[in-house]
């Protein structure tokens, strides 16, 4: 099976308001036949292609079943509302480190 997988990778600076975040926006990313494959904590960054920034202490790879459920994941309303309620208070920086199609 083909899917679409980002690698990302975040500076969380509140881990409480950012649990929640992905509690809840988990059940809008599995309507959208989405999931993750890895999600790890970093606990020390060697190299970074940003000059200025955070330095990241999440990574995570985020797939969806193709690009166009990717897009209108990222756009639902009910998405966006949590991502407002509780990703913008704990997340200081995004960094997509890379979009592929991927087979597995």
């Amino acid at each position: 099976m083909k899917v679409f997988e980002m690698m990302v990778g975040l500076h969380v600076s509140d881990d409480q308001s950012y649990a929640e975040y992905r509690k809840g926006m988990i059940p809008i990313l599995e309507d959208h036949g989405g999931g993750f494959r890895y999600d790890f904590k970093v606990s020390e960054v060697l190299k970074t292609a940003e000059e200025k920034g955070k330095s990241i202490n999440r990574v995570f790879a985020i797939y969806f079943q193709d690009k166009d459920k990717m897009d209108a994941f990222f756009s639902h309303k009910d998405y966006l509302q949590v991502k407002k309620d509780y990703f913008e208070g704990s997340v200081e920086e995004t960094v997509i480190l890379s979009q592929y199609e991927l087979e597995i």
